[in-house]
C-alpha cells in the first residue's frame, strides 16, 4: 500500500469515477491509474468500486469506509508537509483565499495591507467564487480558507466560525422620494425597479425572504454579483439599489445615498471556514486575527479540533 494508490482513489472519486480525468489530474496515465486501484484492492481484499466491465461505476459498501480512510490519511499527510514548511520558513511560503467578490473588494484590502507588511515574504494569492465555490475551494486543498457569508456555515468537511456582522442598505440618487421615507417600508422599495446581488451572492437569500413574508412580488430589473455594478446602474436611473453596507463608500458614491434597511433584511455574518483537522502555519492564523481579532489562534485550534459552539456574534 502506498500514498500513490490512495491518491489514485480519492480522485477518482473527485472526477465523478472518470479515471482518464482522474490521471490527467495527477500527471499520469490512465492504465497506471486502474492498475494501481485494482492492486490495493486485491491487498485489502475487498472491492472498492463498482464496475461495468472495465469502467467503474460508483463506490462499493466496504469502498465508502475506504475513502473515509483515505481522506483522512491524506490530510494527515497534508499537515506533515505543512508542519514542516512552518518551521522551515516561518515568515515565508504560500498562502491562498478563496473567497467572494464583495469580501474581497471592501472587507479584505486593509487587512490584506496589514498581513503583507507583516509578511512581505508569504506570496498571498485571491481566488474569487461564489460561496459554495470557495468552500469547493477549500475542501480540495487549492485553497488556505475561505471567508464568505452564512451559506458556507454548514458544509461537511469545514469548520465554520463567524468574523463580524453587517447589513444591507438600499442606494438611491440624491433625489429619489424613498429618501423622505423614515423608516422605509418593504412595501415602498416594492414600488420600484430593483438591481441587487445573484442569488447566490451577498445575503440574497434574505432579500427574497423578507419580500415573500409579506407577499410582495418586487421587480428584480438586474442581478449581479459585484455592487459596483449596481450602483453604476442605480445612478443611472434605472431601479433601487440593495446592496451590503460595506459595499458603500461615501467618498466615492458621491451620486448616491444610502437608506438603513437592517430592520427589513436582518443582519448577516461575514464567516472564515477551515478544513477540518487542517494544519495551519502561524501567518495564517496571524491573518484570522487581523480579519477577526476575537478569533485567536487558541479558539481556532480549538475548533480545528472538533469543539463545536466555541463561539458566535
Amino acid at each position: 500500500m502506498n500514498l500513490h494508490q490512495l491518491r489514485f482513489v480519492r480522485e477518482a472519486v473527485r472526477q465523478n469515477f472518470n479515471l482518464t480525468e482522474a490521471a490527467k489530474a495527477l500527471f499520469t496515465s490512465q492504465p497506471g491509474v486502474s492498475k494501481a486501484i485494482i492492486e490495493l484492492e486485491e491487498e485489502l481484499g475487498v472491492d472498492i468500486f463498482t464496475r461495468h466491465g472495465k469502467r467503474i461505476r460508483g463506490l462499493t459498501e466496504p469502498g465508502r469506509a475506504v475513502l473515509t480512510a483515505v481522506e483522512t490519511i491524506m490530510q494527515e499527510v497534508e499537515s506533515l508537509k505543512q508542519i514542516g514548511k512552518e518551521f522551515a520558513g516561518q515568515d515565508s511560503g504560500s498562502f491562498t483565499i478563496a473567497t467572494t467578490h464583495t469580501q474581497a473588494r471592501y472587507s479584505l484590502p486593509k487587512v490584506v495591507q496589514a498581513f503583507v507588511q507583516k509578511y512581505p515574504k508569504v506570496r498571498l494569492s485571491l481566488l474569487q467564487g461564489n460561496p459554495r465555490q470557495v468552500a469547493e475551494m477549500v475542501l480540495r486543498d487549492q485553497a488556505d480558507l475561505a471567508i464568505a457569508t452564512e451559506s458556507i456555515a454548514d458544509i461537511d468537511g469545514l469548520i465554520s466560525l463567524p468574523c463580524y456582522q453587517w447589513e444591507h442598505v438600499v442606494v438611491v440618487p440624491p433625489d429619489h422620494p424613498l429618501l423622505k421615507s423614515k423608516p422605509v417600508s418593504l412595501e415602498e422599495i416594492a414600488k420600484y425597479p430593483l438591481i441587487t446581488y445573484d442569488a447566490a451572492f451577498a445575503g440574497r437569500n434574505k432579500i427574497d425572504h423578507a419580500f415573500q413574508l409579506r407577499s410582495l412580488k418586487p421587480d428584480v430589473l438586474l442581478e449581479a454579483i459585484d455592487a459596483d455594478v449596481i450602483k453604476t446602474y442605480v445612478e443611472l436611473g434605472l431601479g433601487v439599489g440593495i446592496i451590503a453596507g460595506m459595499a458603500f463608500d461615501a467618498q466615492r458614491d458621491i451620486n448616491l445615498r444610502t437608506i438603513p434597511v437592517g430592520h427589513l433584511f436582518g443582519s448577516n455574518i461575514s464567516r472564515v471556514a477551515l478544513k477540518k483537522g487542517a494544519y495551519l502555519r502561524g501567518y495564517v492564523y496571524t491573518f484570522i486575527e487581523l480579519l477577526a481579532p476575537t478569533l485567536n489562534r487558541k479558539l481556532l485550534e480549538r475548533a480545528l479540533t472538533g469543539e463545536k459552539d466555541l463561539y458566535e456574534l
